[in-house]
């Protein structure tokens, strides 16, 4: 049987995908893209925004009126959350975040018995659930998750509810899922998870010892981490970090909100002065770093003046790269029920002039590479010739090279957000 995938939202979801999709594979099932016919369509959903929940039930819709004879399966965030909503015509399987090691036995159980079967049980007291992924984007570049859920609770924030509370894996596994990925061949490794600074408070660890654990994995030759909160960022943290090479000084900052008022009825647990600290703090360890954050635009209550503190903020910080969202109500959470909903049309303006900020912004940081030497780990081939890839602060280089080699790359122009480069042979 063939099966094809697709997911909607972050990297978390893509690596659940991918975990999932090898379990099919193992089980004899061919894997062929979502442009082909295949007899099993599997959508990971994603419901961090009412965007990532059309989305989902659209693309399910369309599968199903595209391919009547095919089986999807619903899995993810907006299952877990609303199975009643996905469980459409069509889906024969909805599985939510945990039971993901046995979508295969579920799905089979739910075909031989001709019904559709919901698997969305409470995620109050689970337990981490170790996936395993052994291919990855472009076969150079591997994403770990190492952390899954969250207890935060921040007033916009539906995950909680739907991903459940915190649970890691423990250090043991992540150096053998480490060492598993460096045997096959993957150079760099993103470690990831739903709420990263939570990582080993149940299991008497800390995020540092398991991002040093994957340094230290011989093979590894990049790690890059993946969303950090400012609380996390000290000056030990920062200290342990410089002394592992292989780290990226490309540095995810959650920030939300550049105005104090705002942060205040997020729920978010730092100041902006606080943020700036942890900025300063990565900066001193690791001098040109490319800071990049994420921005909600509009949420409740917010004034001209307050939207005006964020975009002042911005610049402020200089960060390499922002990442801006309108706000999106979520039923159930805090912020829903805030009075002072921001109107759609100003929530739009309000992004865009973020996005314009945070465009020239990037260019800026990109521009700042020409003259230098960078090295470059190639991913892709380029329509132009040549390969493309990335280089440790995550700029976009392309040069005459090969997909799958790391080169070191004299950077000689840029061409918008792209670095221009010459291959040392």
């Amino acid at each position: 049987m063939k099966i094809a995938t697709h997911t909607l939202g972050c990297k978390v979801n893509q690596y659940d995908t991918e975990a999932m999709l090898e379990l099919f594979e193992n089980a004899g099932y061919e894997s062929v893209s979502m442009n082909e016919d295949a007899d099993v369509y599997l959508i990971n959903t994603c419901t961090v925004t009412g965007t990532g929940d059309q989305k989902s039930v659209k693309l399910i819709r369309r599968i199903h009126r595209e391919h009547p004879s095919a089986h999807i399966i619903a899995a993810g965030c907006l299952t877990q959350r609303d199975a009643k909503r996905v469980m459409l015509p069509g889906v024969m399987l909805a599985i939510g975040v945990q039971e993901r090691a046995n979508v295969v036995t579920l799905f089979e159980e739910a075909v031989r018995t001709n019904t559709p079967l919901g698997a969305t049980a409470s995620v109050k007291g689970a337990k981490f659930e170790c996936l395993t992924v052994m291919r990855h984007e472009g076969k150079t570049r591997a994403t770990m998750k190492i952390q899954e859920g969250c207890d935060r609770f921040c007033t916009y924030c539906i995950i909680p509810y739907v991903r459940g509370p915190v649970r890691s894996m423990p250090l043991e596994d992540v150096k053998k899922e480490a060492k598993r990925l460096a045997d096959a061949g993957y150079l760099e490794i993103v470690v990831t998870g739903i709420h990263m600074g939570s990582y080993g408070r149940e299991i008497g660890a800390k995020l540092i010892d398991a991002i040093e654990c994957v340094c230290q994995t011989e093979g590894v030759k990049r790690v890059r981490i993946g969303s950090l909160e400012p609380v996390t960022v000290t000056e030990e943290f920062a200290q342990r970090l410089t002394q592992n090479p292989e780290i990226c000084p490309q540095f995810h900052l959650s920030l939300q909100s550049g105005s104090e008022s705002v942060l205040k009825r997020m729920r978010r647990r730092y100041t902006p002065d606080e943020y700036l600290e942890a900025a300063r703090i990565l900066r001193k360890y690791f001098p040109n770093c490319a800071l990049t954050t994420d921005i909600i635009a509009g949420f409740p209550g917010e004034t001209e003046e307050e939207a005006e503190e964020t975009r002042a903020f911005v610049k402020k910080a200089n960060f390499a790269r922002i990442h801006v969202f309108p706000y999106s109500r979520r039923s159930g959470t805090v912020a829903d029920a805030m009075p002072g909903q921001v109107p759609e049309e100003i929530k739009k303006q309000r992004t865009q002039k973020l996005i314009e900020i945070g465009n020239k912004l990037e260019l800026e940081y990109v521009y700042k590479t020409v003259g230098t030497y960078e090295e470059v780990l190639f991913e892709t081939a380029s329509p132009d010739g040549g390969a493309e890839g990335y280089t440790k602060s995550y700029v976009r280089v392309r040069a005459d090279a090969e997909p799958g080699e790391m080169k070191r790359v004299l950077i000689e122009k840029t061409e918008g957000a792209v670095a221009i480069g010459r291959a040392e042979i």
